[in-house]
């Protein structure tokens, strides 16, 4: 089985930009059909692309939520 970084076509898909609010430091994110989420530096569009499981988006998502990434 072939996984997203062999198939995904980062042209093909809509990415939303979040930013920190400073308007300086944002990524673009794009949600996955497995349900987890790609990521990406909005000022480098073809450059790495960071791929996260729906595990990983849930620990993500919690750690938020819970201050840990302040």
């Amino acid at each position: 089985m072939k996984t997203y970084h062999e198939t995904f076509d980062r042209n093909a898909v809509e990415w939303r930009k979040r930013s920190n609010g400073s308007g300086g430091n944002c990524v673009e994110v794009t949600d996955l059909t497995d349900g987890g989420f790609a990521m990406r530096d909005s000022k480098d569009p073809d450059g790495p692309i960071l791929f996260f499981t729906p595990g990983e988006r849930a620990s993500f998502v919690q750690g938020v939520k819970e201050g840990l990434l302040d």
